[in-house]
């Protein structure tokens, strides 16, 4: 048995704003349930209300069962934590605490041999035994075998960071659904997963008895993994929440039938409240004159402030006003031209070009070398002229190379950061980032610097620091920040992984308007739709292009 019960959850941010509305709903037993909303709206913070690592400002939280947890974090492990760090974190407490106690007894053995130190660290040994620890070795291998190809006693040591993104979810995914955990809280599982992955992901979801109650934005795998719905939907006092009992096959026509039977409510709400009004003036005005009319305007009276204190019935979610607007401008015909290509140690030599006005997607497995392609056009290509070099101060990491890449006359790459990591931007607030500007985009005034946050839907983060804003927000964030540059080569790595649904329609909206080029990797089946022509990395090392999205990739054959 494993469930979740929430309970008039309401929370505030430190700058007293309500973030969560008396937010109620369960996740029964077995169920798969997926949480979706606006970015901003609260689902991570209520991820971690109810993981624990938060206490609500009022309401309850029930449950029932043991609960595995991934958070938002994996994915970007960037420190110096191992493979087996990056399982710890998903086993049950008690193993996580003798992993950590062994740990800590090795690193003494290291600096002092006593009897003492060699005791404590017995006992660990012993406290990892007792707590199952060889037992689930014995799991973590078949799960590193599974998500990485090598048995744990070669990967466990293997630093975090070296894997992909990808890498990352699927390793900490086979973890938890191998577990003993009965109930799974997922925090968007799907981002960073090529598609095979999130096919894989689709199908654990429903052949698992466990409960999974987890957050995503990926239309396909709503469809075809979440049997409930509960989205956060904001409002001026913070979010609320509203269950859809179906998948998202049904989801759209459902929400649209409640907006309009709220509208209809709130239409008769308001006239009632007129009549209401009416009836009292026109009391109070012959109670002036006869006495015998003083009891029936109390009565009318009684009548309005009873009206009043029930409330207008439940008002309408408050829609997202996001209008993106990439600019972008000519450029010479031919934007990109590859001649043999190596990325070292990751694809074989190949030859391409891109040419002004291409959207092309950037399809293959993890760890095939896409994001490394991106980078290396994004600091310019091969000895980059001074022209095409990036219009932000996004640190780029340098990409070992074989043959040569080079970019067209006035291409400006843009680039977006899957991991949203900007060290550029940290500690300043979106207002402040906008108002000073940079080398190479001016300085806005503070109402042009308004105007701009909120055609992105990000006015009311406006004195927000960069590093505070959800993943969502970082993206468009990001994007603006692509518009004002002057951009005419934009390179998109996973763009939609962290935006909502309404937020990747009117990125999708600003692609097909922009007047430029772009690259994107993505492992999104909807948004490669809209994309002409794909570049696609192969398991055998070869890059070749395709008409049609190719998602039947499987992971790299080299040497690991």
């Amino acid at each position: 048995m494993a469930h979740i019960d929430v309970s008039n959850i309401d929370y505030f941010l430190s700058d007293g704003t309500q973030l969560l509305n008396g937010v109620t709903f369960k996740v029964p037993d077995g169920s798969k349930t997926a949480l979706i909303g606006p970015n901003g709206t609260g689902k991570t913070t209520l991820f971690r209300i109810i993981s624990g690592d938060l206490i609500p400002d009022e309401g309850v939280i029930g449950r029932s069962g043991n609960m595995g947890i991934m958070r938002q974090f994996v994915g970007q492990v960037r420190d110096d934590s191992t493979v087996r760090d990056l399982l710890v974190s998903a086993a049950p407490p008690a193993l996580a605490a003798a992993a950590r106690a062994v740990d800590e007894a090795e690193l003494a053995m290291m600096e002092h041999d006593d009897e003492p130190t060699q005791m404590t660290y017995a006992q660990a040994i012993v406290d990892w035994g007792d707590a199952g620890g060889y037992d689930v070795e014995t799991v973590w291998d078949e799960v590193c075998m599974a998500a990485l190809g090598l048995p744990f006693d070669r990967a466990q040591h293997r630093p975090a960071s070296s894997l992909s993104g990808g890498e990352q979810k699927r390793l900490v995914l086979e973890a938890l659904f191998a577990g003993p955990d009965e109930l799974l809280l997922l925090d968007e599982p799907d981002n960073y997963l090529d598609v095979p992955g999130k096919r894989w992901l689709e199908g654990k979801l429903n052949e698992s008895k466990k409960t999974v109650f987890f957050i995503s934005h990926d239309r396909e795998l709503l469809n075809n993994a979440a049997g409930r719905i509960v989205t956060l939907e904001p409002g001026i006092n913070g979010a609320g929440a509203w269950i859809h009992g179906g998948g998202f096959g049904s989801y759209v026509d459902a929400r649209a039938d409640r907006n309009a039977r709220f509208e209809e409510l709130r239409k008769r709400w308001d006239e009632e409240h007129v009549k209401l009004k009416e009836l009292v003036n026109m009391y109070k005005n012959k109670a002036a004159f006869r006495s015998d009319m003083a009891n029936r305007y109390h009565a009318a009276q009684t009548r309005l402030a009873k009206f009043l204190e029930a409330g207008p019935p439940e008002a309408l979610p408050i829609e997202q006003n996001v209008h993106m607007r990439l600019k972008g401008g000519r450029t010479a015909k031919r934007a990109v031209v590859a001649e043999k290509l190596e990325l070292t140690g990751l694809m074989k030599p190949f030859s391409t070009e891109v040419w002004f006005g291409d959207r092309v997607g950037v399809l293959g497995s993890n760890g095939s070398g896409k994001s490394h392609f991106l980078r290396l056009l994004a600091t310019g290509g091969t000895d980059p002229e001074r022209e095409h070099l990036p219009v932000s101060d996004v640190e780029i990491a340098e990409v070992p190379h074989d043959g040569t890449v080079k970019l067209g006359a006035r291409i400006r790459p843009g680039f977006f950061a899957q991991t949203h990591v900007r060290p550029d931007l940290l500690g300043k607030t979106l207002l402040e980032i906008l108002h000073r500007g940079d080398e190479h985009r001016s300085g806005m005034g503070r109402e042009a610097a308004a105007g701009a946050l909120d055609g992105y839907g990000l006015a009311a983060q406006s004195e927000q620091k960069y590093e505070s804003l959800s993943g969502g927000q970082q993206a468009r964030f990001q994007i603006l920040l692509l518009q004002l540059s002057g951009a005419t080569l934009l390179l998109l790595d996973e763009p939609t992984d962290n935006l909502d649904l309404h937020s990747a329609e009117a990125l999708e909206r600003a692609i097909d308007h922009f007047e430029g080029t772009v690259l994107a990797v993505t492992h999104d089946r909807w948004f490669a739709r809209t994309f002409d022509r794909f570049l696609v990395f192969g398991s055998d090392g070869k890059v070749y292009e395709s008409g049609e999205p190719v998602w039947d990739e499987k992971r790299v054959e080299r040497a690991r």
